[in-house]
């Protein structure tokens, strides 16, 4: 007799459902799992062996061979090791086949038969929902996993209540999602003394999802507006927070089963490796501009990284989504993301005061940001200088908008984005506009044409920066609340372009 159930392979954010069969026929006793699994997967038979063990259930003198189908499919991870003990269950006639065989599961087996947590329970969700199946997963997984409403979902503590439950001395409830995580109390931009113009680029790049370049000496306060914005950032869209919850599910960073409808606010630091900033490693897990989907990527330090790893993200910034190709694995990740980028003018930081500036000043800071090339400085929608702030300035009363006030600018402004691009779904933002979109919504009227014409030849500005250009200044008209983009709104958006 054959027995099947149903687990998941990650490829990706999407999950492939993997049909585990389970055979018990004559022969020397051997317990053997086949079909491309590695050194975890290939494991779970000591641990069904010993998590059998503890609920006194002998395992048969007979040959055991576990089969995940399809054969030619990548399968990692511990959570090979449920479906496998239920598949082999069913094959001893402990559990009814047929109950097993429409059912989802995914869990690591603790050697006392307990089920420990694993990743990625919500894309798994979402796969059996399409399936119509029920999923089976840890308790401390169900939370996660019942976002999806589509389709059942059961949190079982271990084997035994997986056995009871099929069984029918004792259903398993299902499982309810988990809270909304509160907002943290944000940083607000009264904190920051000065920097108006700064707190103006803020504004700008979260209203159209901009990306923004902030170079400025030491102390002038890049990191600290920085910051602060995530408090001016409206929350996520529910599909936005499904697509960033699953990209933390396989990252496992969901707390509790709880979701947040804040964006992400990634900060790595300038270190990291390429495949910690792009993705790669064991299994081609997501990386930071992954992790920062629908969200900001935070690069203080921007020239200190090293060259091979700033020149990877020109792609992503370009296209919203990156493909991790390595020889064992080819998965593609989601990464619409907002880069924000700190810079001092060059290695010691002082180059604009000239008396504390080192001697190869004004030379060094072109070797020093020379270090960002043309290709990837072209795809920045916003450049600022942050001068310093004299020390006399900082007993000064707080000046300017609140965070809160701003941050209602905002969120209208992303409402009049998507009220505009209702009929184009994969567009949600002025930062996505190409081609007949941003013909039909950013063209100025004569007097802003002929402004970005004089400013494109003068300049001598590329293609890339000047439809940048005219995705910005639809972001100010829309911050202004006009319906055409006019000279002053394109005039704003060239001063930010040209001005570092």
């Amino acid at each position: 007799m054959v027995s099947r159930t149903y687990t998941v392979a990650f490829e990706g954010i999407d999950a492939r459902m993997v049909e585990v069969q389970c055979a018990v026929t004559p022969g020397l006793p051997s317990f053997s799992i086949v079909g491309l699994a590695d050194k975890a997967v290939s494991e779970a038979r000591d641990r069904v062996r010993s998590a059998l063990t503890s609920l006194s259930i002998a395992m048969p003198s007979k040959r055991i061979t576990v089969n995940l189908s399809p054969a030619d499919m990548p399968k990692e991870g511990s959570h090979f090791d449920l479906p496998i003990a239920l598949s082999l269950l069913a094959a001893l006639d402990i559990l009814p086949n047929d109950e097993v065989q429409r059912t989802v599961s995914l869990g690591e087996l603790s050697l006392d038969g307990s089920l420990v947590p694993v990743i990625g329970t919500l894309p798994a969700a979402l796969a059996a929902a399409e399936e119509n199946c029920t999923l089976l997963c840890p308790e401390a997984c169900g939370a996660e996993a019942a976002w999806v409403d589509a389709t059942e979902v059961l949190g079982a503590p271990s084997l035994h209540a997986c056995i009871q439950h099929f069984t029918g001395q004792s259903p398993i409830s299902a499982a309810r999602p988990g809270e909304v995580a509160p907002k943290p109390l944000a940083k607000c931009l009264r904190d920051v003394k000065g920097q108006e113009r700064a707190k103006r680029a803020l504004e700008i790049a979260a209203a159209g999802r901009h990306h923004l370049l902030l170079v400025g000496t030491p102390g002038s306060g890049k990191s600290m507006l920085a910051a602060r914005l995530p408090g001016i950032l409206p929350p996520l869209m529910p599909e936005e927070a499904l697509e960033t919850s699953m990209i933390h599910s396989l990252s496992g960073l969901l707390d509790e089963g709880g979701i947040s409808r804040d964006r992400p606010f990634r900060t790595p630091h300038h270190t990291a490796s390429m495949a910690a900033i792009v993705g790669g490693g064991r299994g081609a897990k997501p990386g930071e501009i992954s992790l920062a989907h629908n969200g900001v990527l935070f690069m203080d330090e921007f020239p200190e990284y090293p060259r091979a790893v700033l020149e990877t993200l020109r792609q992503p910034i370009e296209t919203g989504d990156v493909v991790v190709a390595r020889a064992n694995a080819h998965v593609k990740y989601p990464c619409k993301f907002m880069l924000i980028a700190a810079a001092n003018p060059c290695r010691c930081g002082y180059m604009t005061d000239p008396g504390r500036a080192c001697p190869r000043a004004p030379s060094c800071g072109d070797d020093y940001m020379g270090r960002i090339s043309g290709p990837l400085m072209d795809r920045f929608d916003l450049r600022i200088d942050v001068p310093p702030v004299a020390f006399t300035d900082l007993d000064l009363p707080a000046s300017g908008d609140t965070s809160e006030e701003i941050s209602q600018r905002v969120a209208a402004a992303r409402d009049i984005q998507t009220a505009r691009f209702r009929d184009h779904p994969e567009i949600r933002v002025n930062a996505d506009m190409e081609g007949e979109l941003l013909k039909g919504f950013a063209t100025p009227d004569q007097e802003g044409a002929d402004l970005l014409t004089r400013a494109a030849e003068h300049f001598r500005l590329s293609a890339r920066s000047y439809h940048r250009i005219l995705r910005v200044a639809r972001t100010v008209a829309d911050l202004a609340g006009s319906e055409r983009v006019l000279a002053n709104h394109v005039a704003e958006a060239v001063s930010y372009r040209v001005a570092a």
